[in-house]
C-alpha cells in the first residue's frame, strides 16, 4: 500500500496530534486498457490516476480469436515500449469487447460484429500470451465504470449507461455498484422488443431495439459503407450527410428509445441515464435531441437535480479507459461505493 499512498504535509487540528493526510500516488501503479471492435484494436497505458501514458491503435476486420490474440500481445508490448515502467508496478490488463461472459472470462455468446468467439477463454489466453493477469468486461459495463470513474456519473449512485455502437447494451450502476446479474450478463437491451413486429433480428425475434438504434441500423438507414474508414470511430465517416438526412434517422429511432428509457427508468430509478459509446458524435447528438418529448414519468411532479438524459462526457474512450480500471480495483477495492472518497486521516508518528 505505500507506493499506492503520498504523504502530505502535517496539519495541525484544534485537539490532539497532527494529522497526516494521504492521497493516491498515480505513479504508485499502471495498467493496461484494451478494446476490441469489428474493425479496430486500441489499448492505451493507464496510471493510478486514469491518465492515459501511452496509446497503440491497430485496424482488423472482424478478427477470429487466432487473428486478434496476436495483435492484442502487439498492442501491449508496444504501450510497454512507449512507456518504460517498473513491471512490478503493472497491476495486468483489462478488455472491453461487445458480447455475454462467464465471470471466468469466457465468451458465452458471440457478438454478431465478432464471429467466431463462441465458448473461448478469452481472458485466459490473453493472460497467459501476456505474463499478467486479465480481465474481461463487455463493451457497456466497462463503459460504465470509465463514465463513473471520470465522466459525468463522478458522484452519483445510481444511473444507466446505455452503450450505441456495433449493438446497443446497457451499464446499470445502481446504489453505488456495478449490477452485473445472476449470470454477469445484465443490460443485454438490444433484445428487448421496442416495435411490436418489427424489423427481424439475427436470433429470430422481431422489432428487437438494435434494429433500430445500434450502429448497424443507423449505417443501414444511411446507407453507409465504411470505405476502409475505422467503422466504428471515424467521425468522417458521416461528414458527408446533410443534418436533414440523420435528424431522419434520429426520428426513426428516437421512438423506441423512449420506451426503452421509459422501462429503465420504472424498473431501476436511476438518477439519470447517459447516452454514449463509439458511435459517431453527430449522429449520437441527433438522437439525444430528438428524444424530447420523454413519456410523462410517473412522478411529474418530483424535483429533479439531473436531466433525465445526459450525454457522456468522455467520448469513444470510454469503454477503454473503464478496461484499463478493472485491473486496479481488482487489486485494491472493488467496491464503487467507495470510489474517490477522502482516505482517512492518520495521526503523526
Amino acid at each position: 500500500m505505500a507506493m499506492l499512498l503520498t504523504a502530505d504535509a502535517p496539519k495541525k487540528i484544534p485537539r490532539g496530534q497532527p494529522i497526516r493526510p494521504y492521497s493516491i500516488n498515480p505513479d504508485g501503479a499502471y495498467s493496461i486498457g484494451l478494446e476490441l471492435e469489428r474493425d479496430l484494436a486500441v489499448g492505451v497505458l493507464t496510471d493510478l490516476a486514469g491518465r492515459v501514458r501511452a496509446r497503440v491503435e491497430r485496424a482488423v476486420e472482424r478478427p477470429t480469436p487466432a487473428e486478434a490474440m496476436p495483435v492484442l500481445a502487439e498492442i501491449v508490448l508496444e504501450l510497454q515500449q512507449a512507456f518504460p515502467l517498473d513491471r512490478a508496478r503493472l497491476l495486468g490488463a483489462g478488455i472491453a469487447m461487445p458480447g455475454r461472459y462467464a465471470t471466468e472470462g469466457v465468451t458465452l455468446l458471440s457478438p454478431v460484429t465478432l464471429p467466431g468467439w463462441q465458448d473461448f477463454p478469452v481472458a485466459g489466453k490473453l493472460a497467459d500470451r501476456l505474463g499478467m493477469p486479465v480481465l474481461v468486461e463487455n463493451d457497456a459495463a466497462a463503459a460504465t465504470i470509465g463514465e463513473r470513474l471520470y465522466g459525468v456519473g463522478r458522484g452519483l449512485t445510481s444511473f444507466v449507461y446505455l452503450f450505441l455502437g456495433g449493438g446497443i447494451g446497457a451499464g446499470l450502476f445502481l446504489d453505488g455498484q456495478l449490477y452485473k446479474g445472476s449470470r454477469s450478463n445484465a443490460g443485454e437491451i438490444g433484445h428487448m422488443i421496442a416495435v411490436s413486429n418489427g424489423l427481424p433480428c439475427v436470433w429470430g425475434k422481431r422489432g428487437c431495439l438494435d434494429r433500430y438504434v445500434s450502429l448497424g441500423a443507423a449505417y443501414d438507414y444511411l446507407n453507409i459503407t465504411a470505405h476502409g474508414q475505422a467503422w466504428t470511430r471515424s467521425p468522417d465517416i458521416v461528414a458527408g450527410l446533410s443534418q436533414d438526412r440523420i435528424d431522419a434517422w434520429a426520428e426513426t429511432a428516437a421512438e423506441a428509445m423512449r420506451q426503452t428509457i421509459d422501462v429503465l427508468e420504472l424498473a431501476f430509478d436511476p438518477q439519470t441515464i447517459v447516452l454514449g459509446g463509439s458511435m459517431p458524435t453527430r449522429l449520437l447528438e441527433a438522437l439525444a435531441r430528438r428524444l424530447e418529448p420523454l413519456h410523462r414519468p410517473v412522478d411529474p411532479g418530483q424535483k429533479r437535480g439531473l436531466p433525465r438524459i445526459m450525454t457522456g462526457a468522455i467520448g469513444r474512450d470510454t469503454a477503454l479507459l473503464g478496461a484499463a480500471a478493472l485491473p486496479i480495483f481488482s487489486e485494491t477495492n472493488p467496491q464503487f461505493d467507495v470510489l474517490q472518497k477522502p482516505l482517512r486521516q492518520k495521526p503523526q508518528e
